[in-house]
């Protein structure tokens, strides 16, 4: 991090303890979460979107092999769709390899309060398995469509059908961790659900 980036994070680090000590609960939760995610950002997505555009690829590439509508070169992120009409190669890059939604997850949860540091660490990599599979069901039905509808559908499976199949299997995930895990340990009066 340079100069200026090293003094926004202590800026950041100083805000959060001023509504640490106030008490302000959902501005620490605000505050820390989209701090914390920009910080990510930052330092750790040079180094992930490669790694995880081979992994997505890869995994990609053996649901392909399995159904021999597709191939795929992992070292360079690229997923080959060929059929005697028609040929497509698609490159998972940056906004393919779910970093942005991988991080976004995991700054929510680490300023969440529902859940202690141990439980944090396991649905952290709960939640970034997830996905991660989530994210390769997607590229693996963008693909399919592609082979058996043609060229043509591209735009439709990308931008439409993907994403409603990404985002289904997010909303679950955040149910499952945020939503629920709220509720379940939500207390009301003398009345505690967390061992229900």
């Amino acid at each position: 991090m340079n100069a200026l980036q090293n003094i926004c994070f202590v800026i950041w680090i100083y805000v959060l303890s001023v509504l640490k000590r106030g008490k302000l609960h959902f501005w620490y939760f605000v505050v820390g979460s989209a701090g914390l995610f920009i910080f990510l950002m930052i330092v750790t997505q040079p180094y992930l979107v490669g790694p995880l555009s081979k992994a997505v690829t890869a995994v990609a590439g053996i649901l392909g092999s399995i159904t021999h509508t597709y191939t795929s070169n992992f070292q360079y992120g690229i997923l080959f769709i060929q059929r005697k009409a028609y040929s497509i190669t698609l490159n998972i890059d940056f906004e393919c390899s779910g970093v942005i939604e991988t991080l976004a997850f995991t700054a929510l949860l680490w300023f969440f309060p529902v859940y202690k540091f141990y439980e944090k660490l396991v649905v952290n990599i709960l939640g970034m398995v997830v996905i991660f599979i989530g994210n390769v069901i997607r590229i693996f039905c963008i693909c399919e469509l592609i082979y058996f509808m043609g060229n043509n559908v591209y735009y439709i499976a990308h931008t439409i059908v993907g994403r409603l199949i990404f985002y289904a299997i997010s909303i679950l995930l955040y149910y499952f961790v945020f939503t629920k895990a709220q509720i379940k340990r939500q207390k009301v009066g003398a009345f505690e659900y967390e061992h229900s």
